[in-house]
C-alpha cells in the first residue's frame, strides 16, 4: 500500500508532534545528533586502504574506522546504483519497490527474458529519510548525485527538493567527466576545477550554515564511477607508486579514491572546527561493487578480490561494501562487526538514533531494521536474511537473477534458465565452489524462502520474449550499463 500526497502531510505532522514531545520528554536541553552519509559510487568492498587495498591510499577513512566500527558483511540492496539509493531513501527492497535498474536502465530487444515494466523513478508515494528528518525538526541536504529522477519526466518535480531537503546540488551546468566549466567554482572554498572537490566545498557550507541545528547531509559522492579522470596532481602522484605485483595498480582509479578521502577528511575536519563532531553521527558506504568489467571485456579499472566479479553481477563483488559507521560515545573505537547489514537498514536506524517515529508508522513495509544495537555490541545479531533481485541483464554482469544469504550460505537463482548456484561463504568467501549438485537439501531450503519473500514484496520477473534471437542477444539499447 502507498501513501497518497494526504497521507504524507498528515504523517509529516504526526511526526513532529510526536517527535518534539518524545524528545522533551527524554531530554529537554538535549540536541538530537546531526546525521552525515558519505555514498561513494561503484567503490568495491576492498577500495579501502583499511579494507584491504594494497595501492589506494584513503588515511582519512581509515582513522574514521578507527574511531568508529567497520562492518565486514555490508550490502547494497542492488548490484547497481539507483535501486541501492532508493532503498536508502525508504528503507525498502528495489523488488518491493519496482524499482530494480539503474535510471533510465538498458534492454536487450533480443535476449531470452523481456524485462518488467519496472519503476524508473522514486515516486512520491513514499516517505523518504529527508521527509521524516525534516518533519522531525533537521535541516536536510543533498550534496552530489541523485539518480532517482523519473525518466522523462521533470526533473524538478522528482528531484531531492521534492522528496524532503531544503537544498540540494550537484554538477554545474557544462560540468564535463569530473572536469567543472571555467570559473565554475571561482568563489568556492577550495577554487578547484575538480568536481569532488567542488561538491565539498558545498557540503562544508551547508555544515556552515546548519551548525546549530540538527542536520541531515547526504553527500553522494560520483567517484570512482567512470568516466575514470582523476585530479591531475593526484594522477601524477599515484603513477609513481604503481607496483606489478599489486591487485590495484591504476594510477588513474587510485587518484579517484583519494579525491574522495581528501573530502572525507574536509567533511570532518568541518565537524571538529565546529564542535560538533562529538554529537555527529557519520555512515560511510557504496552504492555497489567496483565495476571490473565491461560488455564482456575484463576492463581493468579496479579489483573487488578475493570476492567475485563486480557491478552488475550476480556474485558478492557486485554487492558486498566498505562500510563504516562512527557514533562517538556509541561505536565501540576500532571496533569491527561481522554481522550482515544493508542499506535498507539505514532508514530505520536514522530514525531510531534521531527519536523519530520508527520507519513503520512512515512506509507500512519498512524491509530494513535498526542496527543500533549492534552498533552499541558488534558481537550481536540480527538474526534475518537478505534478499536481492535483479529482473535485468546489465553490461557489466549477467543474465536476471535473485539471490539470498541466509547465514553464511549464499544461494543465486538465475531466470534463464532457473539454474541454481549455492556458496557457503565461511570457507568460499570468492564463491568458486558451487554445492548445489551436493546440497539438495539446503538448495531446497533457501530456495523457498526466496521464492516466498518474492511473493510477499510482490518482486517483478522477466519473462520469456517471444523476439528472442542468440545471434543478437548481446545487443544493447538505451544506456550501455552506467
Amino acid at each position: 500500500m502507498r501513501l497518497s500526497q494526504t497521507a504524507i502531510g498528515i504523517v509529516h505532522l504526526l511526526l513532529v508532534l510526536s517527535c518534539n514531545l518524545d524528545f522533551a520528554a527524554a531530554d529537554p536541553t538535549a540536541r538530537k545528533p546531526n546525521v552525515v552519509f558519505l555514498l561513494a559510487d561503484d567503490l568495491g568492498w576492498t577500495g579501502l586502504h583499511c579494507f584491504g587495498s594494497d595501492f589506494y591510499e584513503t588515511p582519512n577513512l581509515d582513522r574514521l574506522a578507527q574511531a568508529g566500527m567497520k562492518f565486514t558483511d555490508a550490502y547494497s540492496a542492488c548490484t547497481v546504483c539507483s535501486p541501492t539509493r532508493a532503498s536508502i531513501m525508504t528503507g525498502m527492497y528495489p523488488a518491493r519497490l519496482h524499482l530494480t535498474d539503474f535510471i533510465a536502465g538498458q534492454n536487450r530487444p533480443f535476449a531470452k527474458l523481456r524485462i518488467p515494466d519496472w519503476n524508473k523513478g522514486l515516486d512520491h508515494s513514499y516517505v523518504t529519510i529527508a521527509e521524516a528528518l525534516r518533519a522531525g525538526g533537521y535541516r536536510t541536504a543533498q550534496v552530489g548525485k541523485w539518480h532517482l529522477n523519473h525518466a522523462g519526466r521533470n526533473a524538478a518535480e522528482y528531484g531531492p527538493t521534492s522528496h524532503g531537503f531544503d537544498f540540494a546540488v550537484d554538477k554545474p551546468r557544462g560540468t564535463k567527466g569530473y572536469m567543472l566549466p571555467p570559473g565554475a567554482n571561482s568563489d568556492g572554498e577550495s577554487k578547484s576545477d575538480y568536481l569532488t572537490d567542488y561538491l565539498t566545498d558545498q557540503a562544508v557550507a551547508f555544515i556552515d550554515g546548519a551548525k546549530d541545528d540538527p542536520f541531515f547531509l547526504y553527500f553522494a559522492y560520483h567517484v570512482p564511477h567512470t568516466p575514470i579522470e582523476g585530479r591531475a596532481d593526484l594522477v601524477a602522484e599515484f603513477t609513481q607508486k604503481v607496483r606489478n605485483d599489486a591487485v590495484h595498480r591504476n594510477p588513474v582509479y587510485a587518484a579517484m579514491v583519494a579525491s574522495l578521502d581528501q573530502s572525507v577528511g574536509r567533511v570532518l575536519e568541518r565537524l571538529e572546527r565546529h564542535g560538533i563532531a562529538d554529537n555527529t553521527l557519520v555512515i560511510f558506504t557504496s552504492d555497489n561493487g567496483g565495476l571490473t568489467q565491461r560488455y564482456g571485456k575484463h576492463d581493468g579499472f579496479t579489483e573487488n578480490l578475493p570476492l567475485r566479479r563486480g557491478k552488475g553481477s550476480a556474485y558478492e563483488g557486485g554487492v558486498r561494501v566498505p562500510t563504516i559507521v562512527s557514533w562517538p560515545g556509541v561505536t565501540p573505537t576500532g571496533s569491527v562487526c561481522d554481522e550482515p547489514v544493508a542499506t535498507i537498514d539505514y532508514y530505520p536506524t536514522l530514525l531510531d538514533i534521531t527519536s523519530v517515529i520508527g520507519g513503520e508508522d512512515h512506509n507500512k513495509f519498512v524491509d530494513g531494521v535498526s542496527i543500533t544495537p549492534l552498533l552499541r555490541d558488534p558481537a550481536g545479531s540480527l538474526n534475518r536474511d537478505l534478499f536481492w533481485h535483479y529482473p535485468h541483464y546489465h553490461a557489466g554482469g549477467d543474465s536476471p537473477y535473485s539471490a539470498i544469504r541466509s547465514g553464511t550460505w549464499r544461494l543465486i537463482e538465475f531466470h534463464e534458465d532457473n539454474r541454481v548456484e549455492l556458496y557457503d561463504l565461511a570457507d568460499d568467501l570468492g564463491e568458486q565452489h558451487d554445492l548445489a549438485a551436493t546440497m539438495s537439501h539446503k538448495v531446497a531450503e533457501l530456495r523457498a524462502k526466496l521464492h516466498a519473500w518474492r511473493k510477499q514484496v510482490g518482486a517483478q520477473m522477466p519473462t520469456p520474449n517471444p523476439k528472442y534471437d542468440p545471434a543478437q542477444a548481446i545487443v544493447v539499447q538505451g544506456n550501455r550499463g552506467e
